[in-house]
């Protein structure tokens, strides 16, 4: 083989074949589920949509539909090109987001997701400290609860969040490491035992939990197995429900210190797990293209976070 049949070989290798309206066009049909209603979907005649599919055949010589009836549905090889062209279209317009974020000096709005396991107040206090470095920056916060916060991550919802875990493909920094003691009302059963409470005691009475704000609520943490339990969507809602002595929960010390200091909360003397500490992780959506008042941002977060979180 010759020196210049390879470097044929090699750009017939890096150039694309089938364009990124192409991949689209693919995309809208199964969506859609037929070519009219994919025309719709891109705002374009059916008879482009079905010119753009029959290039994309043909330059990977692979059918990517048949028809049953009037409806097209994908091929096996149709079903591993979509899954795989999604993913490249998410990156193409995440590129572009982020190649608009470097045409600006400072980016106009931060979106910022945060696990209300750090009371709201603190970020408010934070961000305080940030309107007055950037105050014509509007700033959007998502308040989550557990897989909630890493939803918005993989969504590229928010440009920072703050949770228990970094989702994978992410990097994140230790941020706040968050105590949580068992607590419930002064007069509350658990806590006219006089003794240690154990696993089974604890299963006889009503447990306050708080829901997981995730798409799909697929995360729990801590010990959950008291065979009554009310969910609640804010752990204000918890504390309100257990001064009433309702229940026992696992709150953050942030939340209960003041009432536990004026006598309204007792921390249980459970025998084992009476306290849990959870790590929380600052993690930028994409570092490399964030701006100026996002990384500044990030920067008050982890300077005063700690402080205000710090009980003893």
């Amino acid at each position: 083989m010759t020196q210049e049949t390879n470097l044929s070989t090699a750009v017939a290798i890096t150039e694309n074949k089938v364009t990124l309206e192409q991949w689209r066009a693919l995309l809208a049909v199964i969506d859609a589920g037929g070519y009219a209603k994919a025309a719709e979907l891109l705002n374009k005649s059916q008879s482009a949509v079905s010119y753009a599919i029959s290039q994309l055949e043909t330059a990977l010589d692979v059918k990517v539909f048949h028809l049953q009836g009037r409806k097209a549905v994908a091929t096996p090889a149709g079903e591993l090109l979509y899954r795989r062209a999604k993913q490249l279209l998410e990156q193409a317009v995440r590129l572009e987001k982020s190649a608009a974020c470097l045409s600006v000096h400072v980016e106009p709005l931060v979106k910022i997701a945060a696990d209300i396991i750090i009371p709201p107040i603190f970020i408010l206090q934070c961000l305080e400290i940030f309107a007055k470095d950037f105050p014509d920056t509007r700033v959007e916060i998502f308040e989550s609860v557990l897989s909630g916060t890493e939803d918005a991550l993989l969504q590229r919802q928010v440009d920072l969040a703050i949770g228990g875990r970094v989702p994978p493909g992410f990097m994140g920094e230790k941020l706040v490491t968050v105590i949580m003691h068992g607590v419930a009302s002064p007069g509350h059963p658990l806590l006219q035992l006089g003794r240690p409470v154990n696993h089974e005691d604890m299963r006889q009475h009503r447990q306050i939990i708080v829901r997981d704000s995730g798409q799909y609520r697929r995360r729990t943490e801590g010990w959950q197995e008291a065979d009554q339990r009310w969910t609640v969507s804010h752990i204000k809602t918890s504390i309100d429900a257990i001064r009433m002595g309702l229940g026992y929960a696992w709150l953050p010390d942030a939340y209960t210190y003041d009432d536990i200091a004026a006598g309204r909360l007792k921390y249980l003397p459970v025998e084992v797990g009476s306290v849990r500490e959870v790590t929380t992780y600052l993690t930028f959506a994409d570092r490399d293209f964030a701006g100026p008042a996002t990384r500044h941002l990030a920067e008050v977060l982890k300077e005063h976070l700690p402080k205000m979180c710090s009980y003893s």
